[in-house]
């Protein structure tokens, strides 16, 4: 019983963070089912984004520091969907008057409820990680995983070899997490591969729902390629590394000695 309560909660809690893209399924599905009217579907999407985001402020569901992060992974999530919807690597179909080079600016706001989720469990669950790699390392390899998204277009995808350098990097890391002041922990990997794994569900529904097609998905809607985790597995990497960072240097811990691992992640952002 004492692990169903813990599972209720942790599931609740996870819930109540994942408030920004539940509003983004809300507004694909509400505007695939009913056709508002003056603006087109992507438009309306925008605007329902945009209007929750305002909301969120107001109700002080999210700070302004988190808001900043926010808006920094909108600016991430736009410029690679830019780049994607050149290469053919899926479209948006739709036509729009919010559409910047054949991209919807509401996509953005997909990318940016990744940053949003993660700054809200890192509040409600009281995230700390210990065993985080030097400052150096952690950007240097988020940098190489997110210019991979690029470059695998050109000079071949090398995943999977970042992916091994995550492993020796990130190894002894553990996140810690408080469900009814008992804290509990995980590997931070399987954390990310979790996170990953549920955006990729996440992902067929949103796909199902119209929000973007792949090339195979022109015709009749298919199942996202199970591979997919592993691209998501590395953004969610990406993402995870940037709040960090950031929270590392809001606490203050930016002048801590170099390979010295610090504990005080509690979050204020």
């Amino acid at each position: 019983m004492m692990f169903i309560r813990k599972l209720f909660i942790f599931s609740w809690l996870q819930a109540l963070s994942c408030i920004f893209p539940l509003i983004i399924f809300g507004a694909l599905a509400l505007t695939k089912i009913v056709e508002l009217p003056v603006l087109p579907r992507y438009d309306w999407i925008l605007l329902i984004c945009l209007l929750a985001q305002a909301a969120m402020i107001i109700s002080k569901l999210e700070t302004m520091d988190e808001l900043k992060v926010i808006c920094m992974f909108h600016i991430i999530g736009l410029g690679l969907e830019i780049f994607k919807v050149h290469m053919g690597s899926w479209s948006y179909p739709e036509a729009a008057w919010s559409k910047v080079f054949g991209v919807p600016l509401y996509s953005g706001f997909m990318y940016a409820s990744v940053a949003s989720y993660i700054c809200q469990a890192w509040r409600r669950l009281q995230l700390r990680i210990t065993g985080w790699p030097r400052s150096v390392y952690a950007v240097a390899i988020s940098t190489a995983i997110y210019l991979n998204f690029f470059t695998h277009h050109f000079i071949g995808d090398y995943r999977w070899l970042l992916m091994l350098l995550l492993i020796a990097v990130f190894l002894r890391c553990t996140v810690y997490f408080t469900l009814e002041e008992r804290t509990l922990r995980m590997p931070l990997l399987l954390s990310f591969l979790l996170i990953g794994f549920f955006i990729w569900v996440a992902e067929n529904v949103t796909t199902f729902l119209g929000a973007w097609k792949y090339p195979n998905q022109e015709e009749v809607w298919h199942l996202v390629h199970i591979g997919k985790i592993s691209s998501w597995f590395l953004l969610v990497v990406i993402s995870v590394i940037i709040v960090a960072q950031l929270k590392h240097v809001k606490m203050g811990d930016a002048t801590a000695p170099k390979g010295v691992p610090t504990n005080k992640w509690e979050s204020r952002i």
